[in-house]
């Protein structure tokens, strides 16, 4: 086998072997009781985090990074897709006392 097609075979089998990058989950976080639920220990860029309020108060989820910001009318939900990985902080805008912090893999 020439090295020309050595190389050639390891680079067609090598995402083969280490597997497919995993498909997109969506997370919930509920806002209820004038703050901010569990959020994902296991979230990646691509994933989808869905936030629903259950609350008597308008809120949003806003990223202090500027990466989402989501208004939460009473009763409802939004959603935000997850762009780039580390450690976002987030809070509301109408309630700055209710925070919470996104980690998010590769």
């Amino acid at each position: 086998m020439t090295r020309a097609l050595l190389c050639a075979l390891v680079m067609v089998a090598a995402p083969l072997i280490g597997g497919a990058a995993p498909a997109p989950k969506a997370y919930t976080v509920v806002v209820d009781k004038m703050k901010f639920g569990a959020v994902p220990a296991g979230a990646r860029v691509g994933d989808t985090i869905v936030w629903v309020n259950k609350d008597m108060f308008r809120h949003t989820a806003t990223a202090r990074d500027g990466s989402f910001n989501v208004d939460l009318p009473v009763g409802k939900s939004a959603k935000t897709v997850l762009k780039k990985p580390g450690s976002i902080a987030f809070y509301c805008i109408f309630h700055p006392g209710m925070t919470g912090t996104l980690v998010v893999r590769r």
